[in-house]
């Protein structure tokens, strides 16, 4: 039998859009799933953009503060697309109002923050997912599973990358993005922190780390008037960047094993360019998420000049079947938060997590304050 689940997002910027459409592409993809999503609400405090959402994707009700969506006894579950400096505030009072949050990371500024979001889920009683799309993607999920077969040996180093030209343009806005009050560490927050999500996804827990962070870029224009995405602004005042253009970061994992983590969000000539290689005794693994749906697998016996095949993810790897019927058919960005959103709803109609969790947010969170810790004393930090 299946049930609606009232569904709301906060936040309409390209992220809350991407929320949206998963939620209306989850029944055709997941058919099996026992709650299908009702958009009842969509939250956004700039004028006309919540009632454009609902205009385009059919909310019942658009609204410009977020805490209406809170006491609206429709939304059992909602989506927090906000901004960074917004995501403590407002994943706690939904927790407390009792619904269901799929939240954004980094959850918040610190780990603080994500520890005060995970710790209210817990005391609600509701179910939390956390954005880590890219631990969905099939192809990682199989590179998880041959590291924890043995395929590969006993993995003795990592490397992970995240480049990005997105704030690489010296004429980019000076959004709440490059701000520490708003925008947290920059850079370690928006891709280090999926950085994190990988290594402890693939590896397991990181024991201490090493770091290095920053700033390119050191002034900005500020935007006059509001912005979505990655605007160019000239003309306005400058102003500092407050964050991290770059982190590079040594990393000591629990089992033994050893890593390199590095984020750029300034890298010209790079788009998207996330990837990892994992090197184990016996083969390595190789991913990069512009081919999203290959992995290079290096497996055998010769050790020396052992050849490196090319894996084309299909059905029986990861989530790969709700979406293509063959190996080698191409998937894309949005898929992944579809696998997001099916983890999600799927914790709700089961009662127990699925996919990323709010204890996973305070983990990446824990790592990213070590990161700037060891950046400013310049040396090794413990995680706890």
């Amino acid at each position: 039998m299946v049930s609606t689940l009232g569904v709301a997002v906060v936040g309409f910027g390209w992220m809350g859009r991407v929320h949206t459409q998963a939620y209306v592409r989850l029944p055709h993809h997941f058919p099996q799933l026992p709650l299908r999503p009702e958009l009842v609400a969509v939250a956004d405090e700039v004028p006309g953009r919540a009632e454009e959402a609902a205009a385009q994707y059919g909310f019942a009700t658009p609204v410009r503060d977020w805490r209406d969506i809170a006491a609206d006894p429709r939304v059992r579950a909602v989506s927090i697309a906000a901004p960074n400096f917004l995501h403590r505030e407002i994943g706690v009072a939904m927790a407390e109002a009792g619904k269901h949050i799929w939240i954004e990371k980094p959850v918040g500024l610190t780990a603080e923050d994500a520890r005060a979001v995970a710790g209210a889920v817990a005391k609600a009683g509701v179910q939390g997912t956390v954005g880590f799309n890219y631990r969905g993607a099939p192809a990682v999920a199989t590179a998880r599973e041959l590291i924890a077969s043995g395929e590969i040996g006993t993995v003795t180093h990592v490397r992970i990358r995240l480049f990005s030209d997105y704030a690489a343009h010296p004429e980019g806005a000076l959004t709440w993005r490059y701000e520490r009050e708003r925008g947290g560490s920059g850079v370690l927050g928006d891709l280090a922190s999926h950085g994190v999500d990988l290594a402890r996804f693939l590896l397991g827990e990181i024991e201490s780390l090493a770091a290095d962070t920053a700033v390119f870029i050191p002034e900005r224009a500020r935007p006059t008037g509001a912005t979505a995405g990655h605007a160019r602004a000239t003309g306005g005042e400058p102003g500092p960047v407050e964050n991290e253009d770059y982190v590079g970061c040594l990393l000591r994992f629990s089992s033994g094993a050893r890593g390199v983590l590095e984020a750029s969000r300034v890298s010209v000539g790079e788009q998207n360019n996330y990837g990892f290689e994992v090197h184990g005794t016996k083969g390595a693994l190789f991913w990069d998420f512009r081919r999203m749906g290959e992995l290079g697998v290096s497996r055998g016996t010769a050790y020396q000049d052992q050849p490196v095949s090319t894996l084309y993810v299909g059905p029986g790897h990861g989530e790969y079947a709700a979406f293509q019927p063959g190996s080698a058919n191409s998937m894309g960005y949005d898929d992944l938060k579809v696998i997001e959103a099916y983890h999600f709803l799927r914790s709700v109609a089961e009662g127990t997590a699925h996919g990323p969790t709010l204890e996973d947010a305070v983990r990446s969170a824990a790592a990213l304050d070590a990161m700037s810790r060891s950046a400013e004393r310049r040396g090794w930090v413990d995680l706890a």
